[in-house]
C-alpha cells in the first residue's frame, strides 16, 4: 500500500492562502502520505519571489518523504518566446532555478513508478485557438513527449502501479465543462495503451475523479482542487489523499473546513486496476 498526497495550483503570491498551505505542511509531517505529487501552478506569475515561497513548501515537504512535481501553466515565462520566438530557455528559469532541473522527472517508490510530462508550453503554435483568453493557457503533450513517456513506462516493472503527472486536466471539468489538454482523448488513449493505471493532474481548479475506459483498459484521472482563493464555483480548496495497492486506487478528496481550520475527510472513489 502507498498514499499519495496529490496537490495542484498552490499559486504562491496573492492568491495563495497560506492558513490551507500550513495545513497541507502539516498533514505531511503529521506522517498522512509517503510520497507528495504536485502537478504544477506553484507560482501565479512565475516571479522569483513567489517560487523562493513555493520552494520553502517544497523543502518541508521533502524533510518528510520523496515528492515529485511539474511546471503549470503559471511557471511558464511565456512572453520571453511567444510562438517560440525569442529566448525560449527562459520560459522554466525561475522553475528550474527554484522547483527542479527536471521538467519531466521518474519517481519509484514500494512499486508505484511516476513520470511526469510537462504539459505546460506557454504560447505555440499548435495551442492556438479562437479565444484570446486561451493564450498561454492551453496544455499539449507533444509526439516526441508521447513516445519518450512510452520509452519510460517501458523500462517500469511490469507488476508496478504506473502514474503519470501533469498539469492539464484531460477530463472536462464538471462546471467548465472544458478540457485544459489540447487532443485529450488521444493523449489520455496512448498513455491508456501504454500501461498507465493513475494521471494525476490540475488546472481547472475543480476537484474530480474520473474512470476512464478503452476497450478493455481503465485509466484513472485524479483532477485536484486549488489551494488558493481561485477555486472554481466557490467551492472549498481541496487536495487528494490516494490509496494504491496492487488491485486497486483509491482517492479521497480532502476539501477546506473553515470551521475546523483544516482539512477534513470527503467524498471516497475507489476503483480497480
Amino acid at each position: 500500500m502507498t498514499r499519495i498526497l496529490h496537490v495542484s495550483d498552490l499559486h504562491f503570491g496573492p492568491p495563495a492562502v497560506l492558513a490551507q498551505v500550513d495545513a497541507v505542511n502539516a498533514a505531511i509531517d503529521a506522517g498522512m502520505c509517503d510520497v507528495v505529487a504536485i502537478s504544477g501552478d506553484f507560482s501565479q506569475r512565475s516571479k522569483a519571489g513567489e517560487f523562493q515561497r513555493a520552494a520553502v513548501f517544497l523543502r518541508e515537504a521533502e524533510r518528510c518523504c520523496p515528492t515529485i512535481s511539474v511546471p503549470g501553466n503559471h511557471d511558464v515565462a511565456w512572453w520571453y518566446a511567444p510562438l517560440k520566438l525569442g529566448s525560449y530557455h527562459r520560459l522554466y528559469d525561475n522553475y528550474r532555478r527554484y522547483i527542479s532541473s527536471n521538467l519531466e522527472p521518474t519517481l519509484d517508490v514500494d512499486g508505484v513508478s511516476f513520470v511526469g510530462i510537462n504539459t505546460s508550453h506557454g504560447i505555440t503554435p499548435r495551442t492556438l485557438t479562437t479565444r484570446l483568453r486561451d493564450l498561454s493557457i492551453i496544455g499539449d503533450v507533444m509526439p516526441e513527449q508521447l513516445a519518450a513517456t512510452r520509452t519510460k513506462v517501458a523500462l517500469m516493472p511490469m507488476e508496478s502501479v504506473k502514474v503519470v503527472v501533469m498539469h492539464h486536466n484531460p477530463v472536462a471539468g464538471r462546471l467548465s465543462h472544458r478540457y485544459g489538454l489540447k487532443h485529450p482523448h488521444a493523449v489520455l488513449r496512448a498513455l491508456a495503451e501504454m500501461g498507465v493505471d493513475l494521471v494525476l493532474c490540475g488546472h481547472d481548479h475543480e476537484e474530480q475523479v474520473s474512470a476512464v475506459e478503452f476497450g478493455d483498459r481503465r485509466i484513472i484521472v485524479s483532477t485536484a482542487g486549488t489551494i488558493s482563493d481561485r477555486s472554481r464555483g466557490g467551492r472549498p480548496s481541496s487536495y487528494q489523499s490516494i490509496t494504491v495497492t496492487p488491485t486497486s486506487i483509491d482517492v479521497e478528496i480532502r476539501p477546506w473546513s473553515s470551521s475546523d481550520n483544516d482539512f477534513v475527510a470527503g467524498e471516497r472513489t475507489c476503483c480497480a486496476r
